[in-house]
Parts: structure tokens; C-alpha cells; sequence
């Protein structure tokens, strides 16, 4: 959630790490700052809001230095102010972090007894003060911040710097993720490789537990044991990096428009050899799998829902779905048989993470569908299977969930193939149709005049309602969530059968109802449920293709035709407008559509 950077360089790093903070702000923020050791002097500079106001005051108070650290902060503990404000410093020690240190208390009544002052309701000024007190004590700053993080507990990713010492970092990581960049004569931090790509593409990423000292010229790694390990540095291509809007207004329209492409690049990587689905080594014998557990948060848990529809309708293979903040906790029995699937784009939530710890030794194999194919999950997976989305900067996922739901749909393809529940032919079939995706998903593309107009009028709503049935069903959870997401407009989703339970109550002239609903085979029972709305006074917004409109479009509010697809892929295709109608709701009403309020891009805390 929180954004990391560290610099030690042979250039002012006061730009630099203004520079590389830009570059996180898509994982959100409230507040950010800086801290600089100049003529082995400590000062800070902090401001709440976005970077432009960090900027601003430093043209009036610039910091000096050639070795600094920068933190775009998300709060958790204390509201968004100044003096919560990252880094953190106390004395001869400044701090920034990511996470949640979960004994803070504990540790603030310690520090309170020895007469330590607080000046801040935040975490992290607990790890300040308490590397403080140790150094008062005559440990060395290494010294200090290694026991300092022995007393912690919690998740946190940490970065040290200190008076008096211009050529000294030091790093951790528990829980979070943080990367070390290589330069020449130069070292870096940053929480992802984004941040560090115009300064180096030589990457190496911390394990669990470890801690570093980085210096100019030198990076000693510790593990959780104390060891020293070597870690490997990977190249980073910059196309992984590339954050550039594209023309764009905004990035969420880049990433939307981006999808036929993704998507292409995602079809081909796993089916390079005609019909033939290529999975990494080790695969998967789905003839010895019994049970699949899928796990993730938020829209990669609507993919999930998504391919639980295809994996027990395709390969016939039984699936239980979690939300991963509910899995955890509730402690599942793991039975013989079950391959438990995690879906994560940043490979780094911190829920879903805690649930694959979870299952890992219980379940017979461990698969992560992720966009990021070095973070955590991934390299906790016996087997990774990237998306190949490319960066995603807009909070609100889009192109990374339809590159979720095309490699979800390969493998429940690939699974009915070795189970016998499709045939040779029918795979062939389902692979030439994947491969007319892209181009039909361009052709959509071509509705967005058509659904600019739809969410001007749905800007007005205080409510909508998202209706679906089948694998329509999570594709309007999907739509739900992406319109309040940056809309701010309260929206709810339910499966159309649904509708006379309960949900029904709602609707009157005032709430608009979105209605997902292909021509297949439960088109009429959607029509059903759509003459219950209209007859109530509702006004109804159907998704459709041409077929569709004819058939069920009369006395409809407005109508969005898609092009027709089979109906196994139509998901990924309906798609486009869900997120396109959240996008212009959004632009209509003027909110912030990159990094709506509240939200973050990775969330790495519970």
C-alpha cells in the first residue's frame, strides 16, 4: 500500500526520490515526505495531500543530501496529517515503513515508562524511538535497527537512515515486499521495481524475513536466522516499468484499451502450439485433483467466482471459493486431493498471501495465477502461472482481471482435456475460439461513445443495481465494485434469480438497474426478472448483443450492444462495458479516477 524509496547516490537524491515516489503513487496515499543526511546531518520535509504539495515545499525548504529516504504513506494508524507524515524521525534515526507493526502498544508503554516522547498516534514512530533508545545505549546503527526489528511483530517492510552517516541504509522486509536496485557506485530501495526503473533495471528482491546494509558499493543480506545469504539480482525489463498514460487521460482508459493487446500476448504464451495449453514445469495431473480451493480479494476473487462456473462446467471438478481475509481465519479442512489457487495481480495482498501460508504442506499443490511473476506468491507457488497484463496502474483492475479470467478459462480448458469432460475436437474449437478474443474485444471497444452517454445519466443515481445470471452473475459483482470504486455511487449486485428474495424492495423510478444478459441459454429467465423491474417503475440499462436487444430490448431504459461471442468467453467480453460504464460515471461526476479516495492499488495490510 505504502510506498518505499531509499537512495544512496552521487547526485542530489531529493529529486530522485520525489521522482521515484511519482511512480508509487498508484499503490495510493495520503501524505508523503522525505529524509536526507547532508554533511552527516538529518533533516525531513513532509505534506499531506498529493506529491505536487511535497514538491512545493521543497522549492521553499529544499533538504540536500546525496543519501535519502521517501515514503507515500496510507493511513492505518492516525488520520493524514503532517506529524503522521513519513519518515519518521526520532534523534539520530529516521524511519519509514510499510505495514502494520502489531505490538506497537506493547512497545509505546516501554518506551513511555523510560521516558520516551510520542508526537504522533502512528506505528512507526514506535520503531524510531526504539532504535533511538538502543543507540543511546551505544549500539552501532546497524546494531540498533537489528534489535529494534527483533522486537517486532506484525508485517512491515522498514528503511533506516541515520546521522552521521551518508553511506548507510538499512532494510527489512516481513510481510511486504521490498526490492534492492544496483547501480554503479549507487544503491536504491524502492517497494517495487517501478519505482526504480529510471535509476537501474538491476533488481534484487528481499525474501521473508530478511534484513539488509546497503552501502554505495556493498549489500550484505541477513535471514530471519541471522545468516548471511546471497539473493539473486534479476534484469528488469522496462517494459514491465513503462508508466506512461499513452496519450490517455487517465490510466484506467490506457489499461481498457490496452486489453486486446494483453490479452493476444497472454493467448499465445500459453497456446504458442496450435491447441496444444503450455504450462510451466512442474504442471498439473487434474486426473488426481478432486477438490479446487480458489482464493483472492476483491475483483481477482470475482475471477475466481468467474472460473468456478467454467472449471465445474468444462472439467467437471468440483470448486470452493474464498474471500482470502475469510479464508484464513476460518481454517478450512485441506482434504487429500485438493490443489489450492491463488489469484493475485500485485502477487503481494497481504490476506491472500497469509492464506497460501496456510495451505502450503496441506494442500497437494500450491498454484498462483499473479501479473507480477517475481513477488511473494508467486515465488511461494509450486506453480505460477503469470497473466501477463503488464503494469496496471489504475486502482480499479481491468485489463488484469481479463488477463485473470483468459488464463483461469485456459487452465479449466486444459483441465477438461485431461479429465475427459471435452474431447480433442472440442478443445480445438475452444482454442480458434480464443484466438478471435482480441479482435472481438477491439470491436467492443467501439461502444464507448455509446456508454459515455448511458453513464451520464447514471452519474445522477445515488443507487444502481448490476443484475446477472450464470457467468453473468460475477461479471455484475464485478461491475458493482468497479463503479463505487471510482464513481463513489452506491452500487449492488445480485444474481438475477435473486431479484424477488429481497433485493426487489429497491427498486423504483430512481434506481437504475444494469442488466449483463447475452443471448444463451438463461436469456429469457433474465428477460423475466428485467419485466419484474420495469413493471415496478425501474429503469433498465441491458447489456446485450444484436440478437438480445431484438429479442428482450422492448421498453428498456437504454441498450449497449456487444458483438455476439460463444458463451464461454463471454465473461472476458462483457467485461468492457462494465468497466467502461464506471469509467464515465466517474469522469461525469469528476472524481479521481486513478487513485479514487480510500483505495489502494496493493494492499499489503490486513
Amino acid at each position: 500500500m505504502c510506498g518505499i524509496v531509499g537512495v544512496l547516490g552521487s547526485h542530489e537524491a531529493a529529486p530522485l526520490l520525489v521522482e521515484a515516489l511519482k511512480r508509487l503513487e498508484y499503490r495510493g496515499y495520503d501524505s508523503a515526505g522525505i529524509a536526507t543526511v547532508n554533511d552527516g546531518t538529518l533533516a525531513r520535509r513532509r505534506a499531506i495531500g498529493k506529491l505536487v504539495n511535497l514538491s512545493d515545499l521543497l522549492v521553499h525548504e529544499p533538504l540536500l543530501g546525496r543519501s535519502g529516504i521517501g515514503h507515500t504513506r496510507w493511513a492505518t494508524h492516525g488520520a493524514p496529517s503532517v506529524d503522521n507524515a513519513h519518515p519518521h524521525q526520532a534523534g539520530p534515526v529516521a524511519v519509514v515503513h510499510n505495514g502494520i507493526i502489531e505490538n506497537f502498544r506493547e512497545l509505546r508503554q516501554e518506551l513511555a515508562e523510560a521516558g520516551l516522547d510520542f508526537v504522533t498516534e502512528t506505528d512507526t514512530e514506535t520503531v524510531a524511538l526504539l532504535t533511538e533508545r538502543y543507540m543511546s545505549e551505544g549500539l552501532s546503527p546497524v546494531d540498533a535497527a537489528r534489535k529494534t526489528l527483533s522486537r517486532l511483530e506484525g508485517a512491515f517492510a522498514l528503511a533506516f537512515l541515520f546521522e552521521g552517516q551518508d553511506d548507510l541504509i538499512v532494510v527489512a522486509r516481513k510481510g511486504s515486499p521490498l526490492a534492492i536496485g544496483h547501480g554503479e557506485g549507487e544503491m536504491y530501495v524502492g517497494s517495487d521495481a517501478i519505482a526504480l526503473a529510471p535509476m537501474t533495471h538491476r533488481i534484487t528482491y528481499l525474501e521473508e524475513g530478511d534484513n539488509a546494509v546497503l552501502t554505495r558499493t556493498s549489500l550484505e543480506i541477513r535471514n530471519a536466522d541471522g545468516e548471511i545469504v546471497n539473493r539473486e539480482i534479476r534484469e528488469i525489463s522496462i517494459d514491465q516499468t513503462n508508466v506512461d498514460k499513452g496519450g490517455h487521460k487517465h490510466f484506467m482508459a490506457k489499461e481498457i484499451a490496452e486489453q486486446p493487446t494483453v490479452l493476444a500476448d497472454a493467448i499465445r504464451h500459453y497456446l504458442s502450439d496450435g491447441a496444444e495449453i503450455a504450462l510451466p514445469d512442474p504442471g498439473l495431473d487434474f486426473t488426481k485433483i478432486e477438490r479446487l480451493t480458489m482464493v483472492a480479494c476483491g475483483t481477482a476473487f470475482y475471477a475466481c467466482l468467474t472460473a468456478k462456473y467454467w472449471f465445474e462446467q468444462i472439467a467437471g471438478l468440483p470448486v470452493e471459493v474464498d474471500v482470502a481475509s475469510e479464508f484464513r481465519y476460518r481454517e478450512p479442512p485441506i482434504t487429500k486431493g485438493t490443489v489450492a489457487l491463488f489469484v493475485s495481480q500485485s502477487g503481494e495482498t497481504a490476506d491472500t498471501l497469509a492464506a497460501l501460508r496456510y495451505c502450503a504442506g496441506k494442500a497437494d499443490k500450491i498454484v498462483s495465477v499473479v501479473n507480477v511473476p517475481e513477488s511473494s506468491i508467486a515465488r511461494e507457488s509450486d506453480l505460477a502461472l503469470p497473466i501477463l497484463a503488464g503494469t496496471e496502474i489504475g486502482v480499479a483492475s481491468t485489463k488484469a482481471f481479463t488477463c485473470q479470467l483468459t488464463v483461469l478459462l485456459l487452465l479449466a480448458l486444459k483441465a477438461g482435456l485431461a479429465r475427459g469432460t471435452i474431447t480433442a475436437d472440442e478443445m480445438q474449437e475452444k482454442s480458434a475460439a480464443l484466438q478471435t478474443l482480441p479482435g472481438i474485444l477491439n470491436n467492443a471497444l467501439e461502444i464507448e461513445a455509446k456508454v459515455t452517454k448511458a453513464a451520464r445519466k447514471l452519474s445522477e443515481a445515488r443507487d444502481i443495481l448490476f443484475l446477472g445470471r450464470g457467468l453473468m452473475y460475477p461479471l455484475a459483482l464485478e461491475g458493482a465494485l468497479k463503479l463505487k470504486e471510482i464513481s463513489y455511487i452506491h452500487a449492488e449486485a445480485y444474481a438475477s434469480g435473486e431479484l424477488k428474495h429481497g433485493p426487489i424492495a429497491l427498486i423504483d423510478k430512481h434506481v437504475p438497474v444494469v442488466v449483463l444478459a447475452p443471448r444463451d441459454a438463461l436469456f429469457d429467465k433474465t428477460v423475466s426478472n428485467m419485466q419484474e423491474v420495469m413493471a415496478r417503475g425501474g429503469k433498465v440499462l441491458l447489456i446485450t448483443d444484436s440478437q438480445g436487444a431484438e429479442e428482450g430490448g422492448h421498453g428498456v431504459w437504454d441498450t449497449i450492444i456487444l458483438p455476439e461471442i460463444d458463451p464461454i468467453l463471454a465473461p472476458i467480453l462483457y467485461a468492457i462495458p462494465a468497466q467502461l460504464l464506471a469509467y464515465h460515471t466517474a469522469e461525469a461526476k469528476g472524481t479521481d479516477v486513478d487513485q479514487p479516495r480510500n483505495l489502494a492499488k496493493s494492499v499489503t495490510v490486513e
